[in-house]
């Protein structure tokens, strides 16, 4: 069928019964060609930056979001100052209090009671303020009960303390347990590619999952990111299409144990319906695809995104296998994971292929007599006296006066 196909349509890629050639690298375009700029980039990277963000305040309306989105070396920074700045803070309030009540003064003093015990300067101070806020208490410097305001600020020191820890610590909790590394093992084939499946063409692309642990409710999306110009004369960059990978079936919803293809078919309802081998060669366009889930072993939410460029969608190729069956289990070489294979397919484009084959079908319809006339036009000879000369239409009724 798909020879059939390729006869209306124009020549295909490869005859039947010719050794294939081996898989081929992706077209360039000329040195002179313009580089297309990534929106999304292969390891999924928003090439996108905010300028000239004026309402900077809504980031600490957020503040824990903001922490939490930081780089590590930013992170850790803020981490180790949010603890020194408050021991150094309340360690100073310490030194201070000695200070005003005349502790230093009488440090030889054995009839003194002061603040704290075995408090000597600012030193001792800080030492104080860590083992407080920390619980540590190694029993040397204590409080006493006839310093009202240390107990005020002790009592202070111990829930501010807190409040720091829980902070902190759910911070860097929240950011370590970010599910960002597991997009790492799901791994997205470096080239789309574009045959034919079933006598419809297809845009296809293939995901995988390199860990033994599962991704739960798997989903995944694809959008077709292309600047447009309404009729109205509206420009609109880097508008966003969807494409359909099995929304209304369900096959948009994936069982990711074994790397699997994803395919869009091409139809009327498809941006590509009217896209032919030697249009897709010139056009401007970015696929984005979306793979989303949950972490088995975490019950997070996971999301793994990459793109293809026009030049990175191979027309007249198909992925090669993977899976093979061994001694008692299934084994998938993901040695083969972004090879492909050319394969015939049609250069026209998918429109011109349907009516191609709207043609022909056509053509077998009227080429081919149905067996339904034939009884019919022997109870019309019979009912006719057996002329058989009488002309009559395939359906066994008189014909025209024309006809005759």
């Amino acid at each position: 069928m798909a020879q059939d196909n390729a006869a209306f349509c124009g020549v295909p890629e490869g005859v039947p019964g010719e050794a294939k050639p081996p898989p081929v690298p992706p077209r360039w375009r000329g040195a002179s060609a313009r580089k297309r700029q990534r929106y999304v980039e292969k390891d999924g990277k928003c090439n996108v930056q905010h300028g000239n963000v004026r309402e900077t305040y809504r980031y600490l309306t957020d503040i824990f979001t903001t922490l939490v989105d930081l780089k590590w070396r930013f992170s850790l920074l803020i981490f180790i100052l949010a603890y020194a700045v408050t021991w150094l803070f309340f360690g100073l309030i310490w030194w201070f209090i000695a200070y005003c009540r005349g502790d230093l003064d009488h440090l030889e003093d054995h009839a003194w009671t002061p603040c704290v015990n075995n408090l000597n300067g600012f030193v001792s101070a800080f030492l104080f303020s860590i083992e407080t806020e920390t619980t540590i208490g190694y029993g040397h410097r204590v409080i006493t009960d006839k310093c009202p305001e240390g107990i005020v600020l002790l009592l202070l020191q111990a829930i501010l303390g807190s409040m720091v820890n829980a902070f902190m610590v759910g911070c860097m909790f929240v950011k370590i347990s970010q599910p960002n590394k597991r997009a790492e093992t799901l791994v997205f084939s470096s080239h789309a590619v574009v045959s034919l499946r079933d006598d419809r063409l297809c845009l296809m692309f293939r995901v995988g999952d390199l860990r033994d642990s599962h991704i739960v409710e798997a989903s995944i999306r694809a959008k077709l990111i292309k600047s447009k110009q309404t009729q109205e004369g509206e420009f609109i960059p880097l508008d966003q299409t969807d494409l359909s990978v099995g929304f209304e079936t369900g096959d948009d919803r994936l069982f990711l144990v074994s790397p699997l293809i994803i395919s869009h078919e091409i139809d009327e309802r498809s941006p590509f319906w009217d896209v032919s081998r030697h249009q897709l060669e010139k056009d401007d366009f970015e696929i984005v695809v979306i793979l989303e889930g949950m972490v088995e072993a975490t019950g997070m939410t996971c999301q793994a995104r990459s793109s293809y460029l026009a030049d990175e969608v191979l027309w007249g190729h198909r992925f090669t296998p993977l899976l093979s069956l061994e001694e008692g289990f299934y084994e998938v070489d993901y040695g083969g994971f972004h090879q492909t294979v050319p394969v015939p397919t049609p250069a026209c484009s998918a429109r011109q292929l349907a009516a191609a084959a709207a043609r022909r079908d056509a053509h077998l319809y009227w080429s081919i007599p149905s067996r339904l006339d034939q009884p019919l036009e022997e109870a019309a000879a019979a009912e006719g006296g057996g002329d058989p000369d009488t002309p009559r239409e395939s359906n066994g009724t008189l014909a025209s006066p024309e006809a005759r």
